[in-house]
């Protein structure tokens, strides 16, 4: 990985002065991601937070070639761009090395886009997938995702007298990608830079298909300050809700690795989409949410062979 000072010296692909809300993990999530490539890149976006907020006409804050996407096919128009700049340097019309990247959030990933990253993964296309995951349809009022936590309250999952807030687990997504046997598959944060530019720089070197899956905490929807994204981010990986791994060729490796984890109330407290568990009856909910963070902690030791 290269160090500090040569990262400060690399130029920023994504300029300041967008429309993003203050405190947005998404953008931090691109700029630390476009740090870890050394080659010219090629970037799209599925219409999400990032995209409409980025690229409001005439103006755009990429200083990268750009294609919006729809909602849901970022991961096909990225593999077609790249099987026609395959399909060129076999003609040898062009012979500079470019890495592609499709970045898309949880609605547009989890979801809608489901189908189209699946394909691009499974056809082996040499490109770089980046779900940006802020746990909703954030763009469209905070509705309920497959990202979305247990127990969270959305527009779509509200917390009342009949449920606390959305009563599904949330989807594993990381998993399931590197269930395609795809050389690189990793899960990332935006609070610890290092591991996630390191994960990047792997992601664009790799020959063939990378995904990785980054915790980008939205202030409003999960009911933050704005000057508290990374401390949150930071409390979802000690606690275990967001557990910071990658799979290379089938090899599984747990990156952080505490003695002891958090309680997971130390995450949920400080936001207010979790605020109604915390009060009398539902003690049980809490429970099981932190019944089922330990389990999952246990059986990605187990699979990543730590003891």
């Amino acid at each position: 990985m290269a160090t500090i000072k040569e990262l400060s010296r690399k130029p920023d692909l994504l300029s300041g002065g967008h429309r993003l809300c203050a405190g947005c993990g998404a953008s931090i999530a691109v700029r630390q991601v476009l740090l870890g490539a050394n080659t010219p890149v090629v970037a799209g976006s599925a219409t999400g937070c990032l995209e409409v907020s980025s690229t409001p006409y005439p103006f755009t804050a990429w200083k990268v070639p750009f294609i919006h996407n729809a909602f849901e096919n970022s991961a096909a128009t990225i593999s077609g761009v790249e099987a026609a700049y395959q399909a060129l340097k076999r003609k040898g019309k062009i012979d500079k090395d470019i890495k592609f990247v499709a970045f898309g959030g949880d609605g547009g990933t989890y979801d809608i886009g489901l189908q189209s990253l699946s394909g691009a993964m499974e056809r082996g296309h040499n490109m770089v997938y980046v779900c940006y995951d802020n746990g909703a349809y954030m763009n469209t009022g905070i509705q309920r995702s497959g990202a979305t936590p247990f127990g969270a309250a959305t527009t779509t999952s509200p917390a009342g007298k009949v449920r606390a807030g959305k009563p599904q687990q949330r989807k594993d997504l990381t998993q399931i990608i590197a269930a395609h046997n795809i050389p690189y598959a990793a899960q990332a944060s935006i609070s610890h830079w290092k591991d996630l530019i390191k994960k990047a720089e792997k992601a664009f070197t790799v020959d063939g298909p990378a995904f990785i899956n980054v915790l980008a905490p939205c202030p409003r929807g999960w009911r933050v300050g704005n000057d508290e994204t990374i401390e949150i981010a930071k409390l979802a990986v000690q606690t275990g809700f967001w557990p910071l791994y990658e799979v290379e060729d089938g090899e599984w490796t747990l990156n952080f690795k505490p003695k002891e984890l958090k309680p997971l109330v130390d995450f949920l407290k400080p936001q207010g989409r979790f605020r109604h568990l915390f009060k009398p009856g539902n003690e049980q909910v809490l429970e099981e949410f932190q019944f089922q963070i330990n389990k999952n902690w246990e059986m990605l030791k187990k699979r990543c062979g730590v003891e």
